[in-house]
């Protein structure tokens, strides 16, 4: 593929352009030595057709001539002249005849008297000789046959043609071959030089839309246009700068949540210190400001942590794995926050009989517990239930949470697994809620291998379900 660029295209590192310039003449060398030994390969076929041609013909008058020759009794110069003279179908620009020892008997051009030609010694030798050549529109062709006479070698013919009419043949076969040729090389270079100005301009645009995104601009799209490899090409980086996009946009809105949530307990705990600083209070009013900047502090931290747990799940990856029933580990979950149940009157049901053993490690299982019961209970009604239960699948085990809460708007329903987001703001933070647990969970979960869903009904609760495969272990029978 020959692909040149204009000076206007080339990239600013030079080696970009060096290398098509290089694959660009390699394309062309290679291409102009094949055909030129194309050019060669029909030049010489050609020629050694017509000399096959030739051979067979003056070997065939040679033949001729030496039969009728030999019948002559008596071989001198005047017989083969006689001969000879009657032989009006030898159109030959030379012949010779001779006897055994090589002495002339007859020749066209009457300029001999001994031929020691390499053609007659071999010929007198008993050998049919052929030999011939082509220069500049003209085949010189040799050719000798022994006169064998009762089994004698006699003498032989010899004959030399100039043949000017095959020789304008061969010349313009090769002529018009060689004119194909450049034709052909000048076709395959400025249809070359079509494609590749298209293909670089494409190259081109990759590497302008390369530095659009480079500079930070995730919206650009890509349009090549075309069903070949490089319309693929632009397809995947279209699709790779709306996830660019998208993650931006995640990391964007993760810090502004972020730094919102951290500057309103910051905020709340630097009105408070001000407050004390500036004014006169009793100690009673002091100690409870106090203990409002350390609820705040504890937001804070709660916060922080969370986000940490968070940026742990995502770049954490999962090498040590363990078989492990869900049970025990859930119902320590529920024992431990049965307290925070109590306290906000609601009641909790368990159901642990359908348990399976999945691969996972235990402090992931028991932070998917933790997160959606604490959920359950902080975003339940007053005087509500919650209803944790293990189920069994096929080959899925499956750990349910169900809560009889005000449920979650459909609206809303694509987005409680992102990070700080809340369905009722003003309660969640009034309950402590960061708005991050469920997108641990979710982080979690997918990183198991599991799966995690969500059902709900406003006004009656929500169901969330986690699904994992079974893995069940072998125990062998002794």
């Amino acid at each position: 593929m020959l692909v040149i660029i204009s000076r206007s295209e080339i990239p600013a590192q030079g080696k970009y352009s060096s290398s098509q310039l290089r694959y660009a003449f390699v394309y062309v060398a290679v291409t102009f030595a094949v055909l030129l030994i194309l050019n060669l390969y029909c030049s010489a076929v050609s020629q050694e057709l017509f000399y096959k041609s030739k051979e067979t013909s003056m070997i065939e008058k040679c033949h001729l001539a030496a039969d009728e020759i030999a019948n002559l009794e008596v071989l001198n110069v005047s017989t083969v002249a006689d001969v000879v003279g009657q032989m009006v179908s030898l159109k030959v620009t030379r012949l010779i005849v001779t006897d055994h020892t090589a002495a002339v008997l007859y020749d066209s051009s009457g300029a001999s008297v001994f031929a020691l030609l390499p053609e007659i010694l071999r010929a007198l030798e008993g050998n049919d000789v052929f030999y011939s050549q082509y220069h500049d529109g003209v085949i010189q062709s040799h050719a000798a046959t022994p006169i064998v006479s009762y089994g004698v070698t006699s003498g032989c013919v010899y004959m030399m043609e100039y043949d000017t009419a095959q020789g304008s043949l061969i010349k313009s076969l090769q002529s018009t071959v060689l004119r194909i040729t450049l034709v052909l090389e000048i076709g395959l270079i400025f249809f070359s030089l079509v494609f590749s100005k298209s293909y670089s301009h494409r190259i081109s645009q990759i590497m302008s839309s390369i530095r659009i995104i480079q500079k930070g601009d995730y919206s650009h799209k890509m349009k090549l246009g075309g069903r070949d490899e490089l319309a693929f090409l632009g397809d995947e980086f279209n699709d790779l700068t709306e996830k660019l996009q998208t993650s931006e946009q995640k990391r964007s809105r993760f810090v502004s949540d972020a730094s919102h949530e951290l500057k309103t307990p910051l905020a709340s705990i630097k009105l408070l210190t001000d407050s004390i600083l500036q004014n006169d209070m009793d100690m009673d009013t002091v100690r409870e400001f106090v203990g409002d900047i350390g609820n705040e502090a504890d937001r804070l931290n709660r916060t922080t942590e969370k986000l940490l747990s968070l940026t742990r799940v995502n770049g954490q990856i999962v090498d040590e794995c363990e078989i492990i029933n869900m049970a025990p580990t859930v119902q320590r979950v529920v024992r431990m926050l049965s307290g925070i149940a109590g306290q906000n009157r609601i009641t909790i049901e368990t159901d642990l009989s359908q348990d399976s053993p999945v691969l996972i490690l235990e402090d992931d299982l028991y932070q998917i517990a933790f997160n959606l019961v604490e959920n359950g209970i902080k975003y339940n009604v007053p005087g509500g239930k919650l209803v944790v239960r293990l189920l069994r699948q096929d080959d899925n085990a499956i750990l349910q949470v169900s809560d009889t809460g005000m449920g979650i708007p459909e609206d809303c329903l694509a987005h409680i697994f992102e990070r700080f987001y809340r369905v009722d703001k003003a309660r969640s933070r009034a309950t402590g809620g960061s708005g991050l647990g469920l997108a641990i969970v979710h982080a979690i979960v997918q990183r198991n291998r599991g799966e995690i869903s969500v059902t709900t009904e406003l006004g009656k609760g929500s169901v969330f379900t986690v699904t994992f495969p079974i893995f069940e272990t072998e125990v062998d029978d002794e």
